[in-house]
């Protein structure tokens, strides 16, 4: 079983509701989520002109025995049932699902960037992830999530 950081946002509908639906589908699917961060009410990231409703974001530390291929199929599938079905278009979106680390794996496929790519860039990703892995180190930066966080506040 391998420790995964799945980011987790929406900004549509009941969003926490819907972050609680997205648990729900990992969970019927296997995956065990063995802690939630709390939830964050941020801006939406959005692009120039443009505005969108507030995301309430969070992360949820989860094992698997999953590849990272196999876990991105399955969040996109569940992200699909949730009525999202354009990933990277910057629109509104009833759940956002984004693998963020998986273990200290590092990937880099046309499909899949491990760790994501936004991550020290992101309050609304440092924040959560740094409630429940403060001293996890990021494998490229080589900076723990606490210290990425400081650099960004």
């Amino acid at each position: 079983m391998t420790v995964v950081y799945i980011g987790v946002g929406s900004n549509i509908g009941d969003r926490y509701g819907q972050i609680d639906t997205a648990q729900f589908f990992l969970e019927k699917k296997g995956i065990t989520i063995k802690r939630v961060s709390p939830p964050y009410e941020t801006e939406a990231v959005c692009k120039p002109g443009e505005r969108q409703p507030k995301f309430i974001n969070g992360v949820f530390e989860v094992e698997t025995d999953l590849s990272p291929e196999a876990l991105l199929d399955l969040l996109e599938g569940i992200e699909r049932n949730m009525g999202r079905f354009h990933k990277g278009d910057w629109t509104p979106r009833t759940i956002d699902l984004d693998i963020l680390f998986y273990g200290d794996q590092i990937i880099d496929s046309p499909r899949l960037k491990i760790p994501h790519p936004e991550i020290a860039n992101r309050w609304f990703v440092l924040k959560p992830l740094s409630d429940l892995a403060p001293d996890f180190p990021h494998p490229l930066l080589k900076k723990t999530i606490r210290e990425l966080l400081d650099k960004l506040s």
